[in-house]
C-alpha cells in the first residue's frame, strides 16, 4: 500500500474554526503516527468570499498551535482546468450528462418536494434525453450520472460500515454553467492528483463522500479510505458554529491559552487512549490512532480548558513560561520594558499562582508592568488616617534597609500590628492598595520584594505627599 497521505482542505472566507483546527489535528497526527505526509490544501474557489487575509490567519492558525505541513500549500484555484478536463472526461464516458433545466423548473421540484415533506432529489429530466432534443439557448450545468439501483456501502474508519440507497443520491452537478466546477468534482479531482490515501473529515461530509467516491470508480482511480469525526458542539448541545464565541484560535490566544493546552485538549476531544489525560507532542504522535476517536459528538467546555491551560502554567519550565508570557504581552497587553522582565522572571513563580491564563498572570503583574499605578476607587477608601499612619510609619521603618526580604520586614509588620492593635489585614491592605493599586492580588511579602526597595519607597513617597 501506498505511503499515508493526508490533508486539510479548509476554504479561506473567514477565521479557521475550531472544529477545523481539530480535524487538521487529527489528519497531522495520523499521518506522524504513520510516517506519512501530511498536506494543506487551500479551496479558494469562491472568488467572492475568499479572501487573503484568511489564508493567512489559516497558515498562521495552525503553525500556532504546532501543526506543520509537508510542502508548499496546493492552491485549488490553480487546478480549476484539471476539474474542468475531468468533467468533460465524464461526459465523454456516459458518466455524466448535460442539465437545460432553468433554475425556476428547478425550484418547482424543490417546491413540490416541500409540500410532499420529501427531501429533494433532481428528477433526472435530461439524464437520457436524446442529444437532438436539446434547446440551442441555454447553457446547459453537467450532472454526473448517479447509481440509481441497489445501495452502497462505505467502509468508513471512525463510523464503521454506513449503507445507502443509490437511488437516494442526486444527479449533482459537477459543472455550474458559468462553466465553473461544484466542490465534490474539485475535491475529487485533487484528492487523486494529490495522492491522498486517506481523507478524515467532519461527519457532515458523509453524503459527499459516497458522491465522491462515485467520481472515483467512473474515472477507474484509487479510492481513498475515509473517516468522518463526530462534530464539535456547545456546552448546550447544539452544532458549534463560527458565530459562537471562543469559535476561532484568535478567541483562544487573546485571552492567553496557550497552544500546547488547546492542542492537548482538541487532541482528548472525541480521542481517547486508556485513561491518559496529559500528552506532550512526540505521545500524541506515538497514541494517535483513528480507534481512539468516539462516535459520538463531543461538546467544547471552556471550563475544561481553563483547567488544562492552568496544569500547563503550573507544570512548563518557567523559562518557557517567561518567553510564552512576554511574547503575549507583546502582541494583546502591554510590551514589558526590558528592565522590568527580571523583576517578572524571578516573580513568576507566586504571579503564576492560581493563574487559569497568561491575560491572569498579567492582571497579576501589572504593578510591576505598568508605570502608573491604576487605583481602584473603592479600594483607595480603605486608606483612612489610621492606615495612612501605618504606611507612613512602615516606610519609616524600612528606609534602613538596603534590600527587602521576608526575614527583615516581618517583624516591621508584627511591631505595626501590635502598636495599631490591629491584624495582618488591616497593616498588609493599605499597604497592598498604595502599591499595586488594588486590595486584591499577590501575597504582601511577594510585592514587597519583587518590587524592589527603591520603587517601594518611591510608591510610598508618592501616597504621602499625593
Amino acid at each position: 500500500m501506498s505511503k499515508v497521505a493526508t490533508r486539510f482542505a479548509p476554504s479561506p472566507t473567514g477565521a479557521l474554526h475550531i472544529g477545523g483546527v481539530r480535524t487538521a489535528l487529527f489528519n497531522w497526527l495520523y499521518s506522524k503516527n504513520q510516517k506519512g505526509t501530511f498536506h494543506l490544501r487551500i479551496e479558494d474557489t469562491d472568488k467572492e468570499r475568499s479572501k487573503e487575509e484568511h489564508k493567512i490567519q489559516i497558515i498562521n492558525s495552525l503553525k500556532w498551535i504546532g501543526i506543520e505541513y509537508d510542502g508548499e500549500e496546493y492552491i485549488q484555484s490553480t487546478k480549476v482546468k484539471d476539474h474542468i478536463e475531468v468533467a468533460n472526461q465524464l461526459l465523454k464516458n456516459g458518466n455524466a450528462y448535460k442539465c437545460y433545466c432553468s433554475s425556476e423548473e428547478i425550484e418547482e421540484q424543490k417546491k413540490r418536494a416541500r409540500q410532499k415533506k420529501l427531501p429533494y432529489i433532481y428528477n433526472r429530466k435530461w439524464r437520457d434525453a436524446d442529444e437532438k432534443e436539446t434547446p440551442k439557448d441555454i447553457e446547459p450545468v453537467i450532472r454526473f450520472k448517479s447509481k440509481i439501483d441497489g445501495s452502497s456501502i462505505l467502509k468508513d474508519l471512525v463510523q464503521g460500515d454506513v449503507e445507502i440507497e443509490n437511488n437516494t443520491i442526486e444527479d449533482f452537478i459537477i459543472l455550474r454553467n458559468d462553466g465553473t466546477p461544484t466542490y465534490n468534482l474539485s475535491a475529487t479531482v485533487d484528492d487523486h492528483q494529490m495522492g491522498m490515501t486517506h481523507i478524515i473529515r467532519g461527519d457532515d461530509h458523509k453524503i459527499n463522500t459516497f458522491k465522491q467516491i462515485q467520481i472515483y470508480l467512473a474515472m477507474g482511480w484509487e479510492v481513498p479510505n475515509f473517516a468522518h469525526i463526530p462534530l464539535i458542539h456547545t456546552i448546550e448541545g447544539k452544532k458549534l458554529s463560527k458565530r459562537d464565541n471562543a469559535s476561532t484560535l484568535d478567541d483562544y490566544s487573546k485571552i492567553g491559552i496557550m497552544p500546547d493546552a488547546l492542542r492537548n485538549y482538541l487532541l482528548r476531544l472525541g480521542w481517547s487512549y486508556q485513561d491518559k489525560e496529559i500528552f506532550n507532542l512526540d505521545e500524541s504522535i506515538k497514541y494517535f490512532n483513528l480507534e481512539g476517536i468516539g462516535k459520538s459528538p463531543s461538546k467544547l467546555d471552556m471550563s475544561r480548558i481553563l483547567s488544562m491551560n492552568e496544569h500547563y502554567i503550573k507544570t512548563i519550565d518557567e523559562q518557557e513560561l517567561f518567553k510564552s508570557f512576554v511574547e503575549y504581552c507583546k502582541i494583546y497587553k502591554e510590551k514589558i520594558k526590558p528592565e522590568k522582565e527580571e523583576k517578572i522572571k524571578n516573580s513568576l513563580s507566586f504571579l503564576k499562582n492560581k493563574a487559569k491564563t497568561l491575560e491572569d498572570i498579567f492582571n497579576n503583574a501589572k504593578y510591576i508592568i505598568l508605570d502608573k499605578i491604576n487605583f481602584n476607587p473603592d479600594d483607595l477608601k480603605l486608606i483612612d488616617d489610621k492606615a495612612d499612619r501605618i504606611i507612613q510609619e512602615f516606610k519609616i521603618e524600612i528606609s534602613p534597609l538596603d534590600n527587602l526580604n521576608r526575614e527583615k520586614l516581618e517583624p516591621i509588620v508584627n511591631n505595626l500590628i501590635k502598636k495599631h492593635e490591629t491584624n495582618f489585614k488591616g497593616v498588609g491592605q493599605p499597604l497592598r492598595v498604595i502599591l499595586t493599586g488594588s486590595k486584591f492580588g499577590p501575597g504582601l511579602y511577594d510585592i514587597l520584594i519583587s518590587l524592589g526597595k527603591e520603587e517601594v519607597d518611591k510608591r510610598l513617597g508618592d501616597k504621602i505627599t499625593r
